[in-house]
C-alpha cells in the first residue's frame, strides 16, 4: 500500500483552525477547507511511485482491480475529502449522470473553455455525495414542506416576503416550490438586497430557528441565497452521523469538520451565497423540487466491526471502524481499491503508522491489515 500526501485547497470558506488541529501541526493563518485524497487531476494524491493519477493510469486493472474497471472504466471512481467549513459554502445542486453527460457534450460543442467562470459541466459524471460528521456540523439539506416554509418566512414580518407566504400555500407542492425558488433568484437585484437586509434583521432579532439565516446574510449580505436557504431543512449533525445527497438535492455545509466523499467529479450547479455564477435556467432544469426529510444517517454495523454508511449508488462506500486499545487485527484486503484514512488515536495500516489526518491508497487485492487504538474510514466502491 501507499503512503499518501494530500493536497489542502485554500478555498476562503474554509476554517483557519479545523484541519492543522486534526493533523497536529500549527494553523497558518490561512483558510484550510479541503484535503483531497484521490485520483482527481485537480489535485491528486502523490505516493512513492508518482501521483495517483500516474499510477493507475500505469496498470489500472492492477491497481482498481479488474471488476472496478469494467464497470467504472480506468479511473479511480471516488473522491475522499477532509472538509472543514468555517464560513457557509455555495447554496448548490448536483446533475445526476445523463444530465452531466448532456451538459458537458453541449459546453464542448459550443467552445466553452473548461476554466471559463460560467461554465456548469466540468466533466461528464455525476456527483452524488456523502458528508460525515467528526465535529458537530451544521448543513441545510433538500426542501422543507412548503407549508413550513412558508410560515418561516411569514415570521419574520416583512412585507416583501408576503408574495412568496401565499405562493407557499399554493398547490401541487413541487410547483410551488419550483415557483417561489424562480421568483427569489430573478428578482431586481436591488429590491431582493432590501427585502434580505429586512429579513437579516428580524432574523437576528429572533434567533432560535432563525439564527442560522442571521450568520448566513453575516457572510452573504444582501444575497437571495440567504432567503432560498429558508425554503430548506436544516440539519445538525453530531459526530458519526451523515448526510447523502443525491443528484438534484439543493444543500449546503454551513459549520463544522467531517469526511466527505463523492463520485469523481467538479460539476455543481449554484444557487446563491456565492460571488460565482449562477445560471438560473439550467439550474431549475436539474433542481427536484420535493419536499424531502434530510434522512441523516447512522452507520450499520456488521459482526466484524465495520460501521456502513449505506448509499444507493456504487462509485464509493464508505465504512469505518473504531479499533479498541488492545483489539484485535482487521483484515480489510478487498478486490477493489481503498483508501484508508485515520481520524483519531494511531493506527497501523500494514507497515504504515498513520495518525489523524494520514492515509494510505491499497491497490484490488492487496492485503490490507489495520489495527491500534483509534478510528480508521475505509473508502472503496462496490463493483
Amino acid at each position: 500500500m501507499d503512503r499518501l500526501d494530500n493536497t489542502i485547497r485554500p478555498y476562503a470558506w474554509g476554517s483557519t483552525t479545523a484541519i492543522p488541529q486534526l493533523l497536529g501541526v500549527e494553523p497558518t493563518g490561512e483558510p484550510q477547507a479541503e484535503m483531497w485524497m484521490g485520483a482527481h487531476p485537480g489535485a491528486p494524491s502523490r505516493t512513492d511511485r508518482g501521483t495517483l493519477v500516474d499510477v493507475i493510469a500505469a496498470d489500472p486493472e492492477r491497481e482498481l482491480g479488474a471488476a472496478a474497471v469494467a464497470k467504472f472504466g480506468p479511473t479511480l471512481p471516488f473522491l475522499l475529502k477532509i472538509l472543514a467549513a468555517g464560513a457557509p459554502l455555495s447554496l448548490q445542486v448536483h446533475p445526476n449522470l445523463e444530465q452531466a453527460r448532456d451538459g458537458y457534450a453541449d459546453e464542448e460543442r459550443r467552445g466553452i473553455s473548461v476554466d471559463a467562470p460560467y461554465r456548469n459541466y466540468k466533466d461528464a459524471n455525476h456527483k452524488p455525495e456523502l458528508i460525515c460528521a467528526l465535529t458537530g456540523f451544521d448543513g441545510l439539506c433538500g426542501f422543507r414542506d412548503p407549508n413550513e416554509a412558508a410560515e418561516l418566512l411569514d415570521g419574520l414580518g416583512v412585507d416583501s416576503l408576503k408574495p412568496y407566504v401565499d405562493l407557499l400555500h399554493a398547490h401541487p407542492e413541487d410547483a410551488a416550490l419550483r415557483e417561489v425558488l424562480t421568483a427569489v433568484l430573478t428578482a431586481d437585484r436591488e429590491e431582493m438586497a432590501r427585502t434580505v437586509a429586512e429579513a437579516t434583521a428580524a432574523c437576528s432579532r429572533l434567533g432560535g430557528a432563525y439564527a442560522p439565516y442571521a450568520d448566513l446574510a453575516h457572510h452573504y449580505p444582501g444575497d437571495p441565497g440567504v432567503i432560498a436557504a429558508m425554503l430548506l431543512n436544516h440539519v445538525r449533525l453530531q459526530p458519526g452521523e451523515a448526510l447523502y445527497l443525491g443528484a438534484g438535492i439543493p444543500h449546503a455545509y454551513l459549520d463544522g469538520l467531517g469526511v466527505e466523499i463523492m463520485a469523481n467529479s467538479d460539476n455543481v450547479l449554484r444557487c446563491g451565497l456565492t460571488p460565482k455564477h449562477v445560471d438560473v435556467p439550467e439550474l431549475l432544469r436539474i433542481v427536484r423540487f420535493e419536499p424531502s426529510d434530510p434522512g441523516v444517517l447512522r452507520p450499520e454495523a456488521s459482526p466484524d466491526g465495520e460501521e456502513v454508511y449505506e448509499t444507493p449508488i456504487d462509485e464509493f462506500r464508505l465504512s469505518r471502524y473504531v479499533l479498541p486499545a488492545g483489539g484485535a487485527a482487521h483484515d480489510l484486503t478487498r478486490a477493489t481499491p481503498q483508501i484508508l484514512l485515520c481520524t483519531a488515536g494511531t493506527v497501523r495500516a500494514g507497515e504504515h503508522e498513520l495518525t489523524p489526518g494520514r492515509s494510505v491508497f491499497v491497490p484490488a487485492g492487496e492485503k490490507a491489515e489495520v489495527s491500534g487504538a483509534g478510528t480508521v474510514f475505509r473508502a472503496t466502491v462496490v463493483a
